[in-house]
C-alpha cells in the first residue's frame, strides 16, 4: 500500500499582522482511511488506494488523491511532508478582511406562506448554530461537539482570490462525530431550534410545530449514513426564494470527496475568526486582525489558487463525484476557464458524462436536475442570457464523450438538451421582444410628452402673443380716447373764445345799428295798483318828490 498523507498541526487563535501566504507544517500518517475527523478540529483528507488501482499505473483516474506520483509502496516521508504543507496557508491582511465582510452580511432566509423572512448576519448565524449544536440535550441543544467550523465553496474562492468571485450559496461546514443515527436528528433539531430563535419579536412561537419551520425556511436536506463509503455527514440548506444566496449547512463527520474542481477546494477555517469576534475590542485592522487558516483539499494551495486566478481548469478522479462534475464543468467552460491540459480533459470529460448518467440514467432524472442546476446557478439578471451558451457547451460535450450510452439513446439526450435550449432562446427572444416593445413604448411616451410639452408651450406662446394684442389694442385704444378728449378738452375753450367776439362783434353791430333812443321810461298798464316799466312792477302810489335820477318820470295817462 502507498504512503499517504493528513494534515496535522495545532490550531493558532492568536493574532498577528504579517501578510502573505504562510504554509504550515504537517507530519504524514500512513495507511489511514477515508476522509475524517482529527481529534484537534481539523479535516484530513487521504486516498483509499486498493490494490487494483495500485497495480494499474497505466489509468489515469487512478492518481494520487495529492497529485503525487505512487510508483512503489515505500515512498519517500520528507516528499509526503512537503505535499502535505502546501495544503494549508496562512491568509493575508486583505483577505482577512474580505472574509470579515463576507462574515458580517447580512443573511436573508426566506419563508413560504406567511412566514416571515429571518435576516442575520452570517457570524451570528454561525455562532447560534454552534451554540445549539453544542447544548446539552435536556437544555434543547445537540449535545454534540463541534471540532471546528470553516467557509467552503464558492464563498472561499471569493476571499481567496485578488477580483470579485461571484458565488450562489454561503458553505459552511461544522466537523461533528455521528455516532449514531440520532445524531442526524439531534443536528435537525437543532437547526430548526435556531431558525425559531431568529424569528422576529411578536410571533407566537409556541404553536409553531418543527416540521412546519422545515416546510417554510428549509429548501433541502440531506442525510448520507454509509459506512461502506466512509460517507458521513448531513446537509441542510436554508432558503427557498430563487435569486438569493442559500445558506448551506454541511454537517460533516466523514467524507469521501470534498470537492468537484481545483478552483472550488478552498476551506477556510473560522475558529480563530469566530473567537475574535468574541474577545476583540478592537475591529479589524492592517495591524490587529486574527491569524486565518485556508486549505485547499485539492492538494497544491499555491497550485489551486494559481488556477483560480487564472482561470484555469484542473480536477482528479471525476467519477468519484456525484453527476461526474460534469455540469459544473460546463459551468466553467460557459465563464471563460479553459483546461490546464487539454489532452487529458479530454479523457476525463469521458469519465464526467459516464458518472453523469449513471447517477441520472433517464431523461426526466436529467431534465429535472438540469433545470434546478440552471435555476440556481445563473438566477443573476446578467448571468440570464448564459444560459443558452451553457446549454450549447453541454450538448458538445455530450455529444463528443459521451461512450457509456448507445447511439439511440445519445440522440435522445443530445435531443432534450437542444429542446431546452430552445425553449430558453424562445423565453430569451420573447423577453428581448417585449423589452424592446417597452422601450419603444417608454420612447413613444416620451416623444407624445415632449409633443404635449412643446404643443402647450406653443398655446402659451399664442396666448401670451394674444394677450400682448390684446393689450397693445387696449392701450391704443386709450391713448386714441384720452386724445380725443384731450382735443375735445383742448377745442371747447376756444369755440367759447371764439363765440365771444362774435356775441360781443354782434351786440356792437347792432348797437351802432340802432340809432340813439330818447331816455325815458315807457309805463305799462299792469296789475291792478301796480305800474310796470322796465321790467319792475311799481306801487301806484308814488310819493312827490324830486327825482334825480337822469331819466324823467311821467305820470301814468
Amino acid at each position: 500500500m502507498s504512503t499517504t498523507v493528513m494534515d496535522l498541526y495545532q490550531k493558532d487563535d492568536g493574532f498577528n499582522s504579517d501578510e502573505g501566504i504562510e504554509t504550515l507544517s504537517s507530519s504524514p500518517v500512513s495507511n489511514a482511511s477515508l476522509i475524517s475527523t482529527s481529534d484537534h478540529g481539523s479535516f484530513e483528507n487521504v486516498t483509499n488506494d486498493n490494490d487494483e488501482d495500485d497495480d494499474n499505473d497505466d489509468d489515469e483516474t487512478d492518481e494520487n488523491y495529492l497529485n503525487h506520483d505512487e510508483t512503489d509502496d515505500e515512498g519517500d516521508d520528507d516528499d509526503d511532508v512537503n505535499v502535505g504543507s502546501q495544503r494549508l496557508a496562512v491568509l493575508s491582511f486583505e483577505q482577512v478582511s474580505k472574509l470579515n465582510d463576507v462574515m458580517n452580511e447580512t443573511v436573508s432566509i426566506h419563508g413560504r406562506g406567511n412566514f416571515p423572512t429571518l435576516e442575520v448576519t452570517l457570524k451570528d448565524l454561525v455562532a447560534l448554530v454552534r451554540k445549539k449544536l453544542e447544548l446539552d440535550v435536556q437544555y434543547g441543544g445537540a449535545g454534540m461537539l463541534v471540532k471546528d467550523i470553516r467557509l467552503n465553496g464558492g464563498a472561499a474562492s471569493h476571499v481567496l482570490s485578488s477580483e470579485n468571485q461571484s458565488y450562489n450559496d454561503l458553505d459552511l461546514i461544522f466537523a461533528v462525530e455521528f455516532s449514531s443515527n440520532r445524531h442526524f436528528d439531534r443536528v435537525k433539531a437543532a437547526v430548526l431550534s435556531t431558525l425559531l430563535d431568529l424569528l422576529p419579536e411578536g410571533v407566537s412561537r409556541r404553536r409553531i410545530m418543527p416540521c412546519s419551520l422545515k416546510e417554510a425556511y428549509v429548501g433541502k436536506m440531506v442525510k448520507v449514513n454509509n459506512n461502506n463509503d466512509c460517507d458521513k455527514w448531513s446537509l441542510i440548506s436554508l432558503g427557498n426564494s430563487p435569486g438569493h444566496k442559500n445558506v448551506e449547512l454541511k454537517f460533516v463527520d466523514t467524507m469521501r470527496r470534498q470537492f468537484e474542481f481545483s478552483v472550488d477546494s478552498f476551506q477556510i477555517q473560522l475558529d480563530s475568526l469566530l473567537l475574535f469576534y468574541e474577545c476583540a475590542a478592537l475591529p479589524i485592522s492592517e495591524n490587529f486582525y486574527p491569524t486565518v487558516v485556508g486549505e485547499s483539499v485539492y492538494g497544491d494551495f499555491q497550485e489551486a489558487l494559481y488556477h483560480l486566478e487564472n482561470k484555469l481548469i484542473a480536477t482528479r478522479n471525476p467519477e468519484e463525484i456525484r453527476g461526474g462534475g460534469l455540469l459544473k464543468y460546463c459551468n466553467l467552460l460557459v465563464r471563460n476557464y479553459k483546461a490546464v491540459d487539454n489532452d487529458k480533459i479530454k479523457t476525463l470529460e469521458r469519465y464526467m458524462c459516464s458518472r453523469f448518467f449513471i447517477d441520472f440514467p433517464d431523461l426526466a432524472t436529467q431534465t429535472i436536475k438540469l433545470e434546478a442546476y440552471l435555476r440556481n446557478h445563473f438566477w443573476e439578471t446578467d448571468e440570464e442570457n448564459l444560459q443558452y451558451q451553457y446549454l450549447m457547451h453541454l450538448r458538445q460535450v455530450v455529444e463528443n464523450s459521451t461512450v457509456c450510452l448507445m447511439s439511440h439513446e445519445r440522440r435522445q439526450t443530445i435531443s432534450s438538451i437542444q429542446s431546452l435550449a430552445m425553449q430558453i432562446l424562445c423565453r430569451e427572444h420573447q423577453k428581448q421582444r417585449i423589452q424592446h416593445q417597452d422601450k419603444l413604448r417608454r420612447h413613444n411616451l416620451v416623444i407624445s410628452q415632449q409633443q404635449q410639452l412643446i404643443q402647450q408651450q406653443n398655446d402659451k406662446i399664442i396666448q401670451q402673443q394674444s394677450q400682448q394684442q390684446n393689450q397693445q389694442q387696449s392701450q391704443q385704444i386709450h391713448m386714441q380716447t384720452s386724445q380725443q378728449q384731450q382735443q375735445h378738452q383742448e377745442q371747447q375753450p376756444h369755440l367759447i373764445q371764439i363765440q365771444q367776439p362774435q356775441d360781443q362783434i354782434q351786440l356792437s353791430t347792432t348797437e351802432q345799428q340802432q340809432p340813439p333812443a330818447t331816455s325815458h321810461i315807457q309805463l305799462t298798464s299792469g296789475p291792478p295798483s301796480f305800474l310796470y316799466a322796465n321790467g319792475i312792477y311799481y306801487a301806484s302810489v308814488i310819493p312827490t318828490t324830486i327825482c334825480t335820477c337822469p331819466t324823467t318820470w311821467l305820470s301814468a295817462t
